[in-house]
């Protein structure tokens, strides 16, 4: 518990309108990234000033908040999250809450591109997974769907990671026309090292400087090929996320779908985002959102923080209703997922 939040009481924990407990904050720490894949943002992007953004104490305490309100698991995002300036004093910060089991995990989601530099860090301030984007193995291949990546870059990443001793799932966005002749790739490449692999459909959120029906590949479609030369078996496996995983036979692999197109999977989320500017979004695919900086600006004790994130829970909604739309081909949301967060 945060000394703020120490002062309040006994804290509730956070359950909203539908009995969901939320358990699970996303945290987006900056809107800037050092690739530009092509599913996420366009190539030239306006960024957040920089005095809009949460400083690094604010994100401590806010994030401290919610630990206080039964939060048991906080994911630092992005953009690129450790392209953050002085980023691993959050994650040491954060630790603390680790140290008094108030919280069960502390982890991230990045591109492995600055792995290499900070993998060693985050394993010693109590990071014990990483989740890494990789949507192709093909060199050239990557360098057209992330713009400014190497594959070199995040391969060594992915070695310092499994060097460091931090568990490692992959994650792939399945991009029609891009990459799907190269998910039984993924799938050696994933299991012969030990690591789970998710595919992601692509999600209609932010202008990207291209059209998303050319992008879209139900999992649907995906799932039926891979049925065709891969043994499939359900398994109740979760990590929390919203994820939906087989076991693969012939690998002893798991392979996780997310399908936020083809199947709404809402009825069991228990996670929030807050984004660098401290705006929390209680749905990813709803527009609907609540101000956290000013009652952290307004006030050093935590009552208002609180108050307000009692509200904003209380509106959390009982789904999202994310759709492609064929006829004028905009996004579902405008705001990018590099702004909420990934």
């Amino acid at each position: 518990m945060s000394e703020h939040a120490s002062k309040l009481g006994p804290a509730r924990e956070l359950v909203d309108p539908f009995g969901r407990h939320v358990s699970y904050l996303r945290v987006s720490v900056t809107d800037r990234c050092d690739f530009r894949c092509t599913y996420c943002m366009s190539e030239h992007m306006t960024f957040l000033p920089r005095k809009d953004l949460l400083t690094l104490e604010e994100l401590d305490r806010v994030c401290s908040a919610f630990v206080a309100r039964g939060v048991r698991k906080l994911r630092i995002t992005g953009g690129e999250p450790l392209v953050r300036k002085n980023i691993l004093w959050l994650f040491r910060a954060l630790s603390r809450h680790l140290d008094t089991r108030a919280l069960d995990e502390l982890t991230l989601t990045t591109n492995a591109s600055q792995l290499t530099r900070f993998a060693a860090d985050l394993k010693a301030a109590g990071v014990r997974r990483v989740n890494i984007s990789l949507d192709t193995l093909k060199p050239d291949r990557f360098r057209a769907i992330t713009r400014w990546g190497d594959l070199a870059d995040v391969l060594a990443g992915i070695d310092a990671a499994e060097k460091a001793g931090l568990a490692v799932k992959l994650n792939a966005v399945a991009l029609k026309g891009m990459n799907e002749d190269e998910f039984d790739d993924l799938i050696r490449f994933a299991h012969g090292r030990g690591f789970d692999l998710t595919l992601i459909e692509t999600m209609p959120m932010g202008d990207i400087d291209g059209d998303r029906t050319d992008q879209y590949l139900p999992l649907s479609i995906v799932r039926a090929r891979l049925m065709d030369r891969w043994t499939l078996e359900d398994i109740p496996f979760h990590t929390g996320g919203p994820a939906r995983y087989v076991r693969i036979a012939e690998t002893s692999g798991r392979l996780g779908f997310i399908t936020p197109m083809t199947h709404n999977f809402c009825e069991s989320c228990n996670r929030v985002r807050l984004t660098c500017t401290g705006t929390l979004y209680m749905c990813l695919g709803q527009n609907d959102a609540a101000d956290l900086r000013a009652p952290l600006r307004t006030s050093t004790d935590d009552a208002l923080l609180m108050r307000a994130i009692d509200e904003a829970i209380s509106r959390k909604p009982k789904g999202h209703d994310f759709v492609i739309d064929r006829r004028t081909r905009r996004p579902a949301v405008a705001r990018h997922m590099s702004v909420t967060g990934g």
